[in-house]
């Protein structure tokens, strides 16, 4: 682990030692912290909802990316790794090979365990609803066909919308509309 003593890291001192970690940790106002292995189900359902956003926004300036890529939540001085997220800042059209960070993210989805989330509901949805750019916030169950989201009105405000079974995910931000029967697709549920 990298903060084994609980020091005050820095922003910068993480990103260099995250680079060289051949774990992953996300980092919130100076602690580090190791991030749990996801299981086969997590990793399906978060490379179905990956897989259908690429597909649907190919053509567009948009871009998805996966769990192995960082978000950046300047305003909590944290990074933290969202399972699917997408962005449609222009800055990212022409990608770095040094480039490990997402600041202003449209869509962000987490697949839940029981691990997680706590974290996901709490401390993370607090920190992502502060992004300007965030129009959506969807938390994908990974053990039922349920799904919410919560979804930006107007300059302050939030939506709340459980979807089940029969339910499709939509996201009028990015124009996208998916089955859950996708969603769960290949995981036995």
């Amino acid at each position: 682990m990298l903060n084994e003593k609980l020091e005050y890291v820095t922003p910068e001192d993480y990103l260099k030692l995250e680079a060289q970690s051949p774990l992953r940790h996300e980092y919130v106002a100076g602690g580090v912290y190791a991030m749990t292995g996801a299981s086969i189900r997590h990793n399906v359902i978060g490379g179905n909802i990956f897989a259908a956003l690429r597909a649907h926004l190919k053509t567009s300036p948009c871009r998805v990316f996966m769990e192995g890529v960082k978000l950046h939540v300047a305003r909590d001085n944290a990074y933290y790794y969202p399972d699917v997220m997408v962005s449609c800042d222009p800055r990212l059209e022409h990608l770095g090979a040094d480039e490990t960070a997402v600041d202003q993210p449209v869509v962000l989805i987490e697949v839940l365990s029981a691990s997680t989330a706590g974290t996901d509901r709490r401390e993370k949805m607090t920190a992502y609803r502060k992004l300007a750019s965030l129009k959506e916030y969807v938390l994908v169950e990974q053990d039922e066909r349920r799904v919410e989201v919560y979804r930006r009105v107007g300059d302050v405000g939030w939506e709340h919308i459980v979807l089940d079974a029969a339910d499709a995910l939509e996201l009028p931000s990015l124009e996208f509309r998916l089955a859950l029967a996708g969603i769960y697709e290949d995981t036995g549920i």
